[in-house]
């Protein structure tokens, strides 16, 4: 069984401190990215969430100003922002905004977790800033004169503080997977997991990312991932700024990649891990498993902690997105299929834990993956004299 080097460092990405008028802004790794994906606006533009549109991208880089928490869960709906990691400070920020605005802060944090039900971090994000609130609120006590502009300052803090780990997560999450990256290495990956999802520099494109400055990666195929083609569109984009070879290829071309002995390892990231190890990502990376699996590639999730939901027992329970028929039965706003109809159209689907290979988070990589591999990383400690032969947790 492979085993990963041990974390030599974790490198926490910062946000700039704040000047004029944006502060928190989360620079990508890409070059000549003038727009980040989410920055904070304090006044007089402010307070308000700017985001990169990306569902403009790759043909135009322009951005959203959401003055309040609706127009938030609108972007959010509508993929403006989107990525498990980035939502998490989305929704943070978005907790922040309503304080900022005197607004009611527990009512927007419920409608901002609503906005996307499979995605666990937008829930998490908006709950810990909500809990910030609240601390901050009991901590000046009822008699403060400026208590709503205290707490609206410990909701924003708080959301600054879960960019500043998610930068560090994405560090760790490289350093650690990429022991599992073999020289030369023909990476398969699906939908969009870099710096357009995180604070930092992604998730399972921040593995790739370390590959690629190693010297250990050859090709990276990206699918475009039907039906809104956020590998053609947004992986691409990224990897063209941060000059890796790759290749996109219709969702329906990966078995033939297969076949050809073309895939040395698959990298995709996640939306929701269950207990039990099951992952909900972007639909059609269960496919891309089954595949894995059939010709014995390496089937490797990214993603951080705040991704795995012991609430959630097993994929049965997660709940899927699923999107409008016109996502599918239309194309670039054309219709692609007769009037009226109907369209299956999952955001995402679940992978069983067995089909996967290991789980790489910003603590260790879980191999095998199970219950009891992502029990060790959630407690933070080791078994006791060392895990037992059948698990394997690298920290």
């Amino acid at each position: 069984m492979r085993r990963l080097a041990p974390i030599l460092a974790l490198r926490a990405r910062s946000a700039p401190s704040s000047r004029g008028s944006r502060a928190g802004a989360f620079r990508r790794h890409t070059r000549d990215v003038d727009i980040p994906a989410l920055s904070w606006l304090d006044p007089p533009r402010g307070p308000a969430v700017e985001l990169l549109d990306q569902t403009r991208l790759p043909a135009q880089e322009a951005t959203v100003t959401c003055t309040d928490v609706p127009a938030l869960v609108d972007a959010i709906r509508r993929l403006v922002v989107r990525g498990a990691p980035l939502l998490g400070v989305a929704g943070a920020f978005g907790v922040a905004l309503a304080a900022s605005r005197g607004d009611d802060v527990a009512q927007a944090a419920a409608a901002i977790e609503a906005a996307r039900p499979t995605a666990v971090n937008l829930g998490w994000g908006a709950r810990r800033a909500l809990a910030a609130y609240r601390r901050a609120s009991q901590a000046a006590g009822e008699g403060h004169e400026d208590l709503k502009r205290v707490a609206a300052r410990g909701a924003l803090a708080e959301a600054r503080l879960i960019a500043a780990e998610d930068a560090a997560a994405s560090a760790a999450m490289a350093a650690n997977g990429l022991g599992l990256i073999p020289p030369d290495a023909r990476v398969l990956t699906h939908c969009n997991t870099g710096g357009l999802v995180s604070a930092g520099d992604g998730t399972a494109f921040a593995v790739i990312l370390a590959a690629h400055r190693a010297g250990r990666l050859a090709m990276l195929w990206v699918d475009e991932t039907r039906p809104l083609l956020q590998g053609a569109r947004l992986t691409a984009y990224e990897a063209r700024r941060a000059g890796i070879a790759h290749t996109v290829l219709a969702d329906s071309a990966a078995a033939s990649l297969f076949a050809a002995g073309e895939v040395d390892v698959v990298l995709t990231g996640a939306d929701r891990i269950a207990a039990d190890g099951s992952v909900a990502n972007k639909v059609g990376t269960y496919g891309l498993a089954v595949l894995a699996s059939y010709h014995q590639v390496p089937f490797v999730v990214v993603a951080p902690m705040s991704t795995i939901d012991p609430d959630t027992p097993d994929g049965a329970a997660i709940i899927v997105e699923h999107r409008p028929a016109e996502e599918v039965t239309c194309i670039a706003g054309q219709p692609a299929a007769p009037g009226g109809t109907s369209a299956y159209n999952p955001a995402f689907d679940v992978t069983p834990a067995g089909l996967l290979t290991a789980i790489v988070t910003e603590r260790g990589v879980a191999q095998p993956v199970n219950a009891g591999t992502l029990r060790v990383l959630s407690a933070g400690s080791s078994f006791a004299g060392g895990p037992p032969a059948d698990v394997y947790v690298e920290r």
